[in-house]
């Protein structure tokens, strides 16, 4: 009877394994709102209780075991490699961060705006490929998110070319002019939350921090989504825009960047 039962919870406990780690992610690795569901909820709230800890500083215990302190490269790698193996988090991620790559090469900005910091992962991207003595201001709400961004950043030796600003963008945009100097922005990253995207980017404009010629470039445009920030930089004549397909990190779901050229 014992041998039966523990065979029995073995078994249960393997099954429950196997659903878990393989068949669950496997089957809603392609349907977006099953995914962010899966991954930014059932399985974070798990680890979570399984290991007392959170996903931020999961990924920072990720980038202090596998990366090299100084190495933005390391930086990236660890937290790609860790969230595609272990546990998946909504950094920009491999697939669009190079794109986002591509596009801050090609502006070569003097001023960057990211709006949404996480935990640093495309902020260690972005200033990675920044000139000398250019400036990139990050904006973070939570503060934990904060704490753990700073940690990384620093790991990757590039404190001092970001400054982290914790607070909600509604508030600070308002003020970058007369706190931080900036006159404009030559890039902006969004990547907050989503429903911020439009009423942000016409505060920009209405604070006077585009130039003709500023490229916005938006994640997570179509998952989680941001259908109303599409529909106003695709139809307003003050924008041209481009759409970069692509998938949401570290899945198989449809996703984008969608680069837009103010125009003034």
């Amino acid at each position: 009877m014992w041998l039966t039962l523990l065979y029995s919870c073995a078994g249960g406990a393997a099954l429950l394994y196997a659903l878990y780690r393989w068949v669950i992610p496997t089957v809603v690795k392609i349907h977006p709102e099953l995914t962010l569901l899966w991954h930014d909820k059932i399985v974070e709230w798990i680890l979570d209780r399984v290991t007392r800890s959170t996903r931020p500083q999961r990924l920072l215990g990720a980038v202090q075991k596998n990366a090299t302190r100084g190495d933005p490269r390391s930086v990236i790698q660890a937290i790609d490699d860790y969230c595609k193996n272990k546990e998946w988090a909504m950094n920009v991620g491999d697939e669009k961060g190079a794109i986002l790559d591509s596009v801050v090469t090609e502006v070569n900005p003097a001023t960057v705006l990211e709006l949404g910091t996480y935990c640093g992962y495309s902020t260690v991207r972005i200033a990675t490929l920044l000139p000398p003595h250019a400036k990139l201001i990050t904006l973070e709400f939570n503060p934990e998110f904060a704490k753990i961004a700073r940690q990384v950043i620093a790991w990757a030796g590039l404190e001092d070319k970001v400054q982290l600003v914790e607070g909600s963008s509604d508030d600070l945009i308002g003020r970058l002019k007369e706190q931080f100097g900036v006159d404009t922005f030559d890039l902006v990253f969004l990547d907050h939350w989503k429903k911020y995207y439009l009423p942000d980017t016409k505060l920009m404009e209405e604070c006077g921090l585009l130039r003709k010629g500023s490229v916005l470039l938006a994640d997570n445009v179509i998952c989680p989504g941001a259908p109303d920030y599409l529909e106003y930089v695709r139809s307003s004549p003050r924008y041209q825009s481009r759409y970069f397909k692509a998938h949401l990190e570290y899945t198989n779901v449809e996703d984008g960047l969608e680069k837009s050229v103010f125009l003034g």
